[in-house]
């Protein structure tokens, strides 16, 4: 069966990390997955984010650059783990003035999009 929705149509249909990986054919060890999914999730959105802004108008292209930087989210979780990526702001420790560290994530950060 031949995939009739648009790039933008598929995505809203996909739910869950494996259905993302499913979708654009990035092979998976369901274990890694089950563990990072929405680190890998939050990755590959990130990693979108940031290249919206050059991504092709083509979206055959833009699919394959969409599989790229999805694999790439998957791989980063593959040979490391959600301590030491830090995806998620709670994650993140900062210097606080008066000494020591802080991970303290403000209310506007929490709700940003």
């Amino acid at each position: 069966m031949e995939d009739t929705l648009t790039l933008a149509e598929a995505m809203e249909d996909l739910v869950s990390a494996e259905d993302f990986l499913d979708y654009f054919a990035v092979p998976y060890d369901p274990a890694v997955v089950h563990v990072n999914r929405l680190h890998i999730l939050q990755r590959f959105h990130d990693y979108l984010s940031k290249q919206a802004p050059n991504l092709p108008p083509e979206e055959e292209m833009q699919r394959g650059i969409y599989r790229l930087w999805l694999e790439r989210a998957y791989q980063d979780f593959v040979t490391s783990d959600s301590l030491t990526e830090k995806v998620f702001a709670v994650f993140q420790h900062v210097a606080k003035p008066d000494g020591g560290m802080s991970s303290f994530v403000s209310l506007d950060k929490v709700f940003r999009q």
